[in-house]
């Protein structure tokens, strides 16, 4: 397996969608791939700004797994199910309550 470095370079604001550019570089090569997150989803808070980088990095990750004899697509969307489990993975856990102590006993 070779080794990938993934970087983040930044994002365009388009009419529909915001668009996140990561740069692979494996093999000597460097190669750029644009991630879209229609502009609806920030709005409708079903992602965050702050997460998108992040969301993109884990989506290309898998598709860089999946075709690791070749390249994926070098456009790629985010769809509503990609946030969706995004969102379901990285929620916050309830706290968790330790048991009180038991009481002292009477003798």
């Amino acid at each position: 397996m070779t080794a990938v470095q993934v970087e983040y370079v930044g994002f365009t604001s388009k009419p529909a969608v915001r668009e996140y550019t990561l740069r692979v570089r494996r093999a000597g090569e460097a190669h750029d791939f644009t991630l879209a997150i229609a502009n609806d989803a920030f709005l409708g808070h079903r992602v965050r700004y702050q997460d998108a980088p992040d969301i993109c990095f884990l989506k290309l990750q898998r598709e860089l797994a999946a075709s690791e004899s070749r390249l994926p697509a070098a456009y790629l969307n985010i769809t509503e199910a990609e946030l969706e489990e995004y969102r379901v993975a990285h929620a916050p856990k309830p706290p968790q309550r330790r048991p009180k102590p038991a009481p002292p006993q009477q003798p």
